[in-house]
């Protein structure tokens, strides 16, 4: 793959118009930052679980400060390597190549856009709700691809869908951003055929040619065409590691600040990155601190600054074998020793402690129940569109759906774009009122 090809300013559903309608200061690459920031899909965010239950008297990471603060590493790195590319070839600088960081910041913006609430057993309770639930009876009504969508429902892919699919109403194209931004934001550029017995793949069969569209343009690899595979842009390898590193440090913080973590296992996990002498600076500079809570913000800044550095580097190294599509894992995985086995000790504990505790559990339960029924009722009125309660809840969603097209797969489509839509708490209120245990207001 090519730099000079892999960055380009064409941007989806506008390919005949290369230049903006007047001239400003912003990229266009920063125009598809702004036009995130500003939309509906991401404002929502603010009120979707991250890891823990939305908060109480501590605030914890929701998914719309966790993809601010990806997008803010994400700028990093694509900076830095930016940068590092340049210096081996000078020759780019003049193409799109020192606009990597806006790309991959926009980019990081809208990698969660797509998931549905309550975390990510969400993800888990769309895809059993076919693959286990009532949901079964519809396997003989579709094709082995679209049956493959449902039972391997991703919010990756459903991020893609949403900024690229034509909804009623709405302009060609989706949102209109660049390719290299669409594409930087597919972590499986492989269709759920080819996911198998995993649940992970990059676009619907409703999106196969746009996402075919955007890389052939790009010079992006296909790897088979049978199923549809490609390797991935290059970018994505940056959005990942942002995103790795964001939440794993991240949620170490946030469980510190709820109790879950000790100030000693917090030190000892946020220490374990650095070397003996580093080790010495940072314990000078936390004795000038005293507030507990700083001391971990100033340690947890730490080690994103050095995971920063050490992903732009692993990158760098081997930026030869992404090109060519042949880069194994994730660049967390190729970083130093000490910083990834402490990186992987953070893992541990997060499985062990964080993941399992009560309150976090407790929400996945609560979300698996409310969003299995909320697909399942709304299912039942996609199939059975005649009866006066299916209609009911059909007048219920947005017009931008086609919950009455012809299209059985389409429906249930819309089903799915509408309920991994919601809000936690306008799920749960929804959830309410269809039980009965909520009345508005008379």
């Amino acid at each position: 793959m090519d730099w000079n090809r892999l960055i380009s300013a064409k941007r989806f559903g506008l390919e005949d118009m290369h230049q903006p309608d007047y001239q400003e200061n912003r990229s266009e690459f920063q125009r598809d930052y702004d036009r995130l920031i500003f939309s509906a899909p991401f404002r929502r965010l603010q009120n979707k679980t991250q890891v823990f239950p939305l908060p109480g008297s501590v605030f914890v990471h929701n998914r719309l400060t966790h993809s601010l603060e990806v997008s803010c590493v994400g700028r990093s790195l694509g900076n830095d390597v930016a940068r590092g590319i340049l210096q081996r070839r000078p020759e780019l600088q003049d193409s799109f190549l020192p606009e990597i960081g806006s790309i991959v910041s926009a980019a990081c913006l809208a990698h969660d856009l797509g998931n549905p609430p309550f975390g990510h057993f969400g993800e888990k309770a769309f895809s059993t709700y076919f693959s286990e639930g009532k949901g079964q009876r519809l396997k003989d009504k579709l094709t082995e691809d679209q049956w493959n969508d449902l039972t391997h429902f991703e919010g990756n892919a459903n991020a893609f869908r949403l900024l690229t699919h034509q909804f009623e109403g709405r302009r060609k194209g989706g949102f209109v951003l660049t390719y290299p931004t669409l594409a930087s934001i597919v972590k499986y550029p492989h269709s759920s055929t080819a996911a198998k017995n995993k649940s992970k793949f990059g676009f619907f069969t409703t999106e196969v040619d746009s996402f075919r569209k955007i890389a052939d343009e790009l010079g992006i690899i296909c790897k088979s065409t049978n199923p549809l595979i490609y390797a991935r842009h290059p970018l994505v390898y940056l959005v990942e590691a942002a995103d790795d590193i964001c939440y794993e440090i991240m949620d170490i913080e946030d469980s510190f600040k709820l109790k879950l973590l000790s100030r000693e296992e917090t030190f000892e996990l946020f220490m374990a990155f650095f070397k003996e002498e580093r080790q010495e600076k940072i314990k000078r500079m936390l004795e000038m601190v005293t507030d507990k809570n700083e001391q971990v913000a100033y340690l947890r800044a730490r080690a994103i600054g050095l995971l920063i550095y050490e992903c732009t580097q692993a990158f760098l190294r081997h930026e030869e074998a992404i090109l060519a599509g042949e880069f194994e894992g994730e660049l967390i995985d190729h970083i130093s020793d000490q910083p990834r086995e402490a990186y992987r000790q953070c893992a541990k504990v997060a499985k062990e402690k964080i993941y399992r505790a009560r309150d976090v559990v407790d929400i996945e339960v609560a979300g698996f129940r409310i969003i299995g029924t909320l697909i399942d009722l709304m299912t039942e009125a996609v199939l059975s569109p005649e009866k006066a309660y299916s209609q009911l809840l059909m007048n219920r969603v947005s017009s931008q759906y086609s919950i009455r097209s012809e299209n059985l797969f389409e429906r249930i489509l819309s089903v799915l774009d509408y309920v991994s839509g919601m809000t936690d708490v306008y799920a749960l209120d929804l959830y309410r009122k269809i039980n009965g245990n909520s009345l508005p207001a008379v």
